[in-house]
């Protein structure tokens, strides 16, 4: 029998009691953890951003030096000197590129995303929606990384995965997939984060 979700479970308890604006903070500490993703200095954005807990996060890893953009279709409340956000539709190529050029950047040395699709309780079309929410992403990350420069992707595990993470191989040199301890344990969420990024043409 599944278990019952529980809105304001241990992670919930400690984000509030730590400051931070949602749980999936944790998600993000525990892969930066162990990849070594966020550095001071670092260009980042962030896509699906709201309501700002890995702004929260990465704003304090990159330290002043550093810059972080949050896109949401949500407005954003969390504010930092080294953080903008923008209202922006993740589908709207014109709108993403505005963004981006607003902060007078070519190239991002990290992107993150724990971008999710509004769910509709069935299983294959939910999953179907994150792959598509995730190829956009991909395709993000690969006009504006830079060098070496990675991207963190949350996906719905499900029949269309693996075709998924093989498409990915095709557009990025270096893949792993990891499940974070934060994640509900009813949950099919996974992380996939790819590197060096193979330039469209």
């Amino acid at each position: 029998m599944p278990k019952p979700y529980i809105p304001n479970d241990k992670w919930s308890q400690r984000a509030a009691s730590e400051g931070y604006l949602a749980r999936s903070v944790y998600k993000l500490m525990e892969i930066d953890a162990r990849y070594e993703l966020i550095r001071p200095g670092l260009r980042v954005l962030d896509i699906g951003a709201a309501p700002g807990s890995w702004l929260q996060y990465t704003s304090d890893k990159l330290g002043p030096e550093g810059r972080v953009l949050g896109l949401d279709l949500k407005p954003i409340a969390f504010t930092a000197p080294n953080v903008v956000t923008r209202v922006v539709d993740v589908f709207d190529d014109v709108a993403v590129a505005k963004a981006i050029a607003e902060r007078s950047w070519k190239h991002v040395d990290l992107v993150l995303s724990d971008i999710a699709p509004n769910t509709s309780g069935i299983k294959d079309v939910d999953q179907w929606r994150s792959i598509e929410l995730n190829q956009k992403i991909a395709a993000i990350a690969r006009k504006y990384l830079r060098g070496k420069g990675s991207v963190v992707m949350k996906v719905f595990r499900g029949k269309d995965f693996d075709a998924f993470t093989q498409e990915l191989k095709t557009q990025f040199r270096r893949l792993k997939v990891m499940s974070a301890v934060a994640s509900r344990d009813r949950s099919r969420e996974v992380y996939v984060v790819c590197s060096e990024a193979i330039t469209l043409s």
